[in-house]
């Protein structure tokens, strides 16, 4: 490798340091303006998710796992709903990092949508295991605690997602993503 090019790399992972640490502190503080909070964890918020997914879409899968596990960690540390230690590693620290799966489709025509889906999709799995293996016994009389895992995690999962979706279809918030990725990244 070059001096140049040595000099380009370092570069660019001080920029992505620094833009992940923004972008974990932005989807931690959207995270607390919960739209609609629910009895057991989880909530609808400000599009936290989105600015989450945002680390591994602009800087790649490495640093987007990375910052995922940071925020799961971070969520943990200040607002933890804990029911069994195995459920630590399901809800913060698997689901939160499956947000950086965003980074895997950074370079695709698509990746901004493709990879925000499936980091929502891994994190909904994480929740909705943690849901039946650790919150089952919440489920209302009478329903299966798989059937309620999927229905309470699919609401403010999916509900936010679908919120987060019409927001990028909107041209200048779209467009904006990609020429941050466009001037910074590629």
């Amino acid at each position: 490798m070059s001096q140049n090019q040595s000099t380009k790399a370092g570069r660019r992972n001080v920029y992505c340091l620094v833009l992940c640490a923004i972008l974990i502190a932005l989807s931690f503080v959207l995270g607390m303006v919960k739209i609609i909070p629910m009895p057991y964890g989880g909530s609808i918020t400000l599009f936290s998710m989105l600015t989450a997914t945002l680390a591994g879409y602009f800087c790649g899968p490495k640093w987007g796992l990375a910052s995922g596990v940071a925020l799961g960690l971070l969520n943990l540390i200040i607002d933890p709903v804990i029911l069994f230690p195995m459920q630590v590693l399901l809800d913060y620290i698997l689901a939160f990092g499956c947000l950086g799966l965003s980074g895997f489709f950074s370079k695709q025509k698509y990746g901004l949508y493709v990879g925000y889906v499936v980091a929502i999709i891994g994190r909904f799995i994480c929740s909705f295991l943690s849901g039946f293996l650790f919150f089952g016994e919440y489920a209302p009389e009478g329903m299966n605690p798989v059937w309620y895992s999927f229905l309470y995690n699919i609401f403010y999962i999916g509900g936010e997602g679908i919120l987060t979706l019409i927001v990028l279809a909107i041209p200048p918030v779209k467009n904006t993503i990609y020429r941050m990725k466009a001037e910074h990244f590629e």
